[in-house]
C-alpha cells in the first residue's frame, strides 16, 4: 500500500532547524512567489502563507482514501484501473500504480498525451475517438504506449482506427463500449456483437473486451437503490460478455464501476476492472448518495478543498470571500460547504465572490478570517487550478502542478 514517503517521493523532509525557522517568520509574498516556481515548499510553508483561492489536498485523508480502494478491490480480485480526469496530474496516476492499479484511465486523448509523456502505460481512453486528427494522435500515442486500449461504438468510426494504424503500421487495443447510461456506446446484446465480430475481422485493431460504465448508478441516491440500478445495468454487460464467448470472440475484460458502485459491482461476476476516480478527492455531490450504513457517503473522507479569505463583512450575519463562480464547479443544483464551523450557508455572489449567511454559524468569523470549503464536484473543479497545494496538518508539503489541466480534447 501506499505510504507518505511514497507519495512524496520527489520531496526532500525539511531540515528541524529549517521547519523552526519557518514558524518563527512569516515570508513575503515575493519570497512565497519564489517558493512555489522553484516548487521549494517543503517545510517552509504553512496553510496561512497560500494565496487565496486556493485548492488544498488534506495528505493524510487521501493516502487513507487510496489505501481502502486499493485493498478492497485486491481482497475481491478485481483489477483496479483510477480514473485520472478527476486530478489530471501524472505523479498522482503513479502513486495510484504503485498501490496496485493496473493503470489509468483518461476522458481523452489530450489527457492520454500528457500521462504517457510522464512515463504512464496501461492508458484506457474511455471517449471514442473521432474525426482524422483526433485518430492520428491516438495512433501516434499506440505507437509510443502499445497497451494504450480506445473505445469503440461505431462500425465507421473501428474502420476509420484501422485504417489509420494500417498505413501507420502499428496495432490497436479496442474495446467496444456498451450504452449503459444515456451518453456513448453501442446496444447490448446482438450490436455490440456485431461491431465485435467486425474488430476481429479487420487486420490491425485487437478486441480487448468490454467497457460498460454507468454513471447513472454511481449517483442514485440510497445505497439499496443504488445497488439494484448498477446490477441490472452490469449484468446487461456480463451477458453481453458471455454472448462474445459463446460465440467465440475473446473477452476476459470487462471494465465498470466507479466510486459510487465500488462495493457493489465487486460482487458481480464478469466484472474484471473498476474505474473509479473521485474516490481520492470526494465531493458533497457523492457525499449525498449516501452509503451502506446510513444517509451520508462515508467511505471516503473528503480531502480535497478550496481555502478562501474572507474579505468583507458586510452585515452582521453576512461575510464575502474571494472564491466564487471561478473557484468552485458549478455545474450542481448546490454550492461549496464550510469544513470547519457548521451552520453558514454559501451562495454565489459573482465570478471572484460567495456570499456566507452566518446567522446560523457556530463560531465567529472575522474580516481576514482563511475558511476551507468543501467542493460541489471535485473534477471540475481541479480543473479550475494550476496548483494543488498538499498539507499535512497546516504544513505544506508540496505544490502540485495539474499537467492535464484543460486537456479536454
Amino acid at each position: 500500500m501506499e505510504t507518505r514517503r511514497r507519495f512524496l517521493a520527489a520531496g526532500v523532509g525539511a531540515p528541524a532547524a529549517l521547519q523552526a525557522a519557518s514558524r518563527q517568520r512569516g515570508y513575503t509574498y515575493a519570497e512565497i512567489e519564489k517558493m512555489l516556481a522553484r516548487g521549494d515548499v517543503r517545510g517552509r510553508l504553512t496553510r496561512d502563507d497560500l494565496p487565496t483561492p486556493a485548492l488544498l489536498l488534506d495528505l493524510e485523508a487521501f493516502e487513507a482514501n487510496v489505501d481502502k480502494m486499493a485493498k478492497y478491490l485486491k481482497e475481491r480480485g478485481r483489477a483496479f484501473r483510477p480514473h485520472g480526469k478527476t486530478h489530471k496530474r501524472p505523479e498522482i496516476a503513479k502513486a495510484l500504480i504503485r498501490a496496485g492499479a493496473v493503470g489509468n484511465c483518461t476522458a481523452k486523448i489530450s489527457e492520454a498525451e500528457v500521462f504517457a509523456r510522464h512515463g504512464l502505460s496501461g492508458l484506457l481512453v474511455t471517449a471514442e475517438v473521432v474525426g482524422k486528427r483526433k485518430i492520428e494522435r491516438a495512433v501516434r500515442l499506440a505507437a509510443k504506449r502499445p497497451d494504450t486500449i480506445l473505445c469503440v461504438d461505431n462500425p465507421e468510426n473501428v474502420r476509420d482506427l484501422n485504417d489509420a494504424a494500417a498505413a501507420a503500421r502499428v496495432k490497436l487495443n479496442l474495446a467496444v463500449d456498451l450504452l449503459v447510461m444515456n451518453r456513448t456506446g453501442i446496444l447490448p446484446g446482438e450490436p455490440a456483437l456485431e461491431l465485435a465480430r467486425l474488430i476481429e475481422s479487420l487486420p490491425n485493431p485487437r478486441l480487448m473486451g468490454i467497457q460498460a460504465y454507468a454513471g447513472q448508478a454511481s449517483h442514485t441516491i440510497g445505497f439499496e437503490t443504488r445497488k439494484k440500478v448498477s446490477e441490472e445495468v452490469m449484468g446487461q454487460a456480463v451477458q453481453t460478455r458471455r454472448l462474445f464467448e459463446k460465440h467465440g470472440l475473446p473477452c476476459g475484460w470487462l471494465s465498470a464501476g466507479s466510486t459510487g458502485t465500488y462495493n457493489i459491482d465487486p460482487e458481480i461476476d464478469g466484472i474484471t476492472e473498476l474505474q473509479p476516480g473521485s474516490f481520492i478527492f470526494m465531493d458533497i455531490d457523492y457525499n449525498r448518495i449516501g452509503g451502506a450504513d446510513g444517509p451520508v457517503y462515508r467511505d471516503f473522507r473528503n480531502s480535497l478543498t478550496v481555502l478562501a479569505t474572507v474579505i468583507s463583512r458586510p452585515g452582521k450575519h453576512a461575510a464575502i470571500v474571494d472564491a466564487g463562480l471561478k473557484a468552485f464547479s458549478t455545474d450542481r443544483a448546490f454550492g461549496p460547504e464550510a469544513k470547519a464551523i457548521e451552520g453558514i450557508t454559501y451562495s454565489w455572489a459573482g465570478d471572484e465572490h460567495g456570499r456566507l449567511n452566518l446567522e446560523k454559524a457556530t463560531a465567529e468569523v472575522k474580516l481576514g478570517d482563511r475558511l476551507e470549503f468543501i467542493v460541489p464536484h471535485c473534477d471540475p473543479t481541479v480543473n479550475l487550478y494550476d496548483r494543488i497545494y498538499c498539507l499535512r496538518g497546516d504544513r505544506v508539503e508540496a505544490a502540485w502542478r495539474v499537467e492535464a489541466r484543460g486537456m479536454s480534447q
